[in-house]
């Protein structure tokens, strides 16, 4: 398993890290356990998961049930320091945490006691937040984003006042490194400057959404990533199961995401559709399992820092562990530009 280093701390993390938002809504406890032991075994060390998992559905009876999953394996197998453990602050917008209350210095000690709690440990590796207070442009709110509601000092303010509640986390020893999430590149570099200026944790990652149908992160992020030394965690690498094939021509498997979300949050298109019928022809011609492919595609971008895809299944779990030691072709990766180029944001 190749290691990378999150941005210039020196926590290194595997390329392939273990989502855990289904634990406790589609997976019992015992089933994520058994997948926190085979992806170890395998040779991953990331987890991430967030205080509002898990999802499908989101409730008020379920906010923090998968970090307390995790927190009965580090319980159960006392193997703490295996694991490099990111974990999110969900900030405004979900009222069934904390009542939706922003992202604060108020809301940092709290929401980072909560998480410790239900882990069941003293430290968080990575403490993310889930959004920004702006807002974002993330999950398709890119078709209509409007950024002029923004007021420039409140931002900084924000920033200023939530890295010195982060500093002081990291000075009592409960958080290591800071990381972002759904967040645009000048927010990133905002960060980046108020943490220079003031001497707070510096951004060393950011979680966006990334994938052969979602690529948003190639052109102003991937160039900040690179230049500043801040890599991607992408996250839904197989669009949410679009890119496994399993619902193309009409199908809704069983107990699928699909079956739960009807539109997969937005990622529901003939347009992409039609783009994954591209790359399954791509997977088909050169003998790939087309998760493998999706999954191996993402190892070869320069921004990458790890990819994080979760499984319902230990089938499903095993075919994404499968992609660790796949090099795709030049030919391979050819094809998958050319049709990159004739699908284009596909939802």
């Amino acid at each position: 398993m190749n290691m990378n280093r999150l941005g210039r701390t020196k926590i290194e993390v595997s390329e392939f890290c273990l989502g855990s938002m289904t634990w406790g809504t589609q997976n019992s406890a015992e089933e994520a356990h058994d997948q926190i032991d085979r992806a170890l075994d395998a040779g991953i060390n990331f987890i991430d998961t967030a205080e509002m998992y898990p999802v499908n559905p989101v409730s008020a009876e379920t906010i923090g049930r998968t970090e307390r999953i995790i927190g009965l394996w580090f319980e159960r197998d006392m193997r703490r320091e295996d694991v490099i453990l990111a974990t999110k602050h969900s900030g405004e917008g979900l009222a069934a945490v904390r009542e939706g209350a922003p992202i604060s210095s108020e809301t940092i000690p709290e929401a980072i006691e909560g998480s410790l709690r239900r882990l069941k440990t003293d430290y968080i590796d990575l403490y993310q937040f889930h959004w920004p207070n702006r807002g974002s442009y993330m999950f398709r709110k890119n078709w209509s984003y409007d950024p002029t509601s923004q007021l420039m000092l409140d931002t900084q303010e924000h920033m200023v006042d939530a890295l010195g509640a982060l500093q002081e986390e990291v000075k009592r020893g409960t958080i290591r490194a800071f990381g972002l999430s759904n967040e645009s590149a000048w927010g990133t570099t905002k960060w980046l400057e108020a943490a220079e200026e003031m001497g707070g944790p510096r951004v060393a990652s950011v979680q966006n959404e990334y994938s052969l149908l979602c690529r948003l992160y190639d052109t102003d992020m991937a160039e900040m990533s690179v230049q500043e030394d801040v890599p991607l965690l992408a996250f839904s690498p197989l669009a949410a199961g679009l890119l496994t094939g399993k619902y193309q021509n009409g199908a809704v498997p069983d107990k699928s995401r699909m079956s739960l979300n009807g539109d997969l949050g937005g990622r529901k298109s003939a347009r992409a559709f039609d783009a994954v019928d591209a790359y399954l022809d791509i997977a088909q011609r050169h003998g790939l399992d087309p998760a493998q492919m999706a999954l191996a595609w993402c190892k070869t971008r320069p921004f990458m820092g790890s990819i994080i895809f979760g499984s319902t299944t230990m089938a499903q779990l095993e075919t994404c562990l499968g992609a660790i030691d796949l090099t795709l072709s030049d030919e391979v990766m050819k094809e998958i530009n050319a049709a990159h180029r004739q699908h284009p944001m596909p939802y």
